[in-house]
């Protein structure tokens, strides 16, 4: 039996949550990753996993020995990297994720700039609105905009963005600007299914935070057909700065209850804790950090400038 492909058949299953999404990732038929993970248990004498029709989760010997190959599989790919040379020249491949707008208005040109200064260097980017979890799905750097909670990544302030209500002049002028959030409830709104928008939107009244229901009377699941709405006066809309900033500089939308904002959201660089980092991943860090911050100093509009 070879272990090491067991190893990584085994954590590959853990990780895409069933054999066959495991097969199908792999492009390994799916008898051999089942009887491959079979002959790892019947070799180490334990059950590793529990499996019904429908759901597979670790056993206790295999949340133990699933943590145990993952730090075996990561040293051997260290060892891998120092061989081939990207400890001495920066080349290989990154996995990098952002929020979809973010990572299309700031990330990309980034990534772009960085691919000619470095081009043995290849970056698969990903463009989510979900959390991407950096071990479970194998990426190396994410941007993360919002409070982080507890973990062992490594996590670098890039800067903060403002979530603001905005509306056309259109409907400012049919339906009047409010003054307190308390006005939204005779307001038009319109929501989309993310962070920065909710049927209950948060607003800071001195040092209260207060959380005011809204009609909306449009939901979209995209920020940008919803700023589209918004600039068609169809309603009020809360969003990121950043993913408005070209709407309010063009004047095609307006900042509302800019006295009432909630605390601004952090902007995070993150990434795994590995000692040393692996050139590439310094080199992209170092590149990107200092840039990312002065994109996304700029992507806080002041509507007083």
């Amino acid at each position: 039996m070879n272990l090491f492909e067991s190893m990584s058949l085994l954590v590959a299953v853990v990780d895409a949550g069933s054999f066959s999404s495991a097969a199908r990732h792999l492009g390994v038929p799916l008898p051999t990753v089942s009887r491959k993970v079979a002959d790892l248990e019947s070799y180490l004498k334990t059950r590793l996993l529990h499996r019904t029709t429908r759901t597979l989760s670790l056993t206790e010997a295999g949340v133990s020995y699933v943590d145990a190959c993952r730090r075996i599989l990561e040293q051997v790919g260290e060892a891998q990297r120092t061989a081939i040379g990207e400890h001495v020249s920066p080349r290989g491949d990154l996995v990098i994720t952002a929020p979809v707008n973010f990572g299309r208005l700031h990330v990309v040109p980034v990534v772009a700039e960085f691919l000619v200064e470095y081009p043995e260097i290849n970056i698969n980017l990903v463009l989510t609105d979900r959390v991407v979890h950096l071990m479970d799905e194998h990426a190396d750097v994410a941007i993360r905009i919002g409070e982080l909670p507890d973990s062992t990544l490594i996590a670098t302030r890039l800067g903060s963005v403002r979530r603001v209500v905005c509306g056309s002049p259109s409907y400012l002028q049919a339906h009047g600007v409010p003054g307190t959030p308390q006005d939204l409830a005779s307001h038009q709104c319109i929501t989309f299914d993310v962070l920065a928008s909710m049927p209950a939107w948060a607003f800071r009244s001195g040092k209260t935070e207060i959380s005011i229901p809204v009609r909306s009377r449009l939901s979209i699941n995209t920020a940008e057909a919803a700023i589209a709405a918004a600039t068609l006066g169809v309603g009020l809309i809360r969003v990121l700065s950043y993913q408005v900033i070209d709407a309010l500089r063009s004047g095609s939308l307006s900042v509302v209850l800019e006295g009432f904002e909630s605390a601004p959201l952090p902007v995070s660089l993150v990434h795994k804790e590995k000692a040393p980092l692996p050139l590439k991943l310094r080199v992209f860090l170092d590149f990107a950090t200092p840039r990312l911050r002065v994109r996304t100093a700029g992507a806080v509009f002041d509507a007083t400038t």
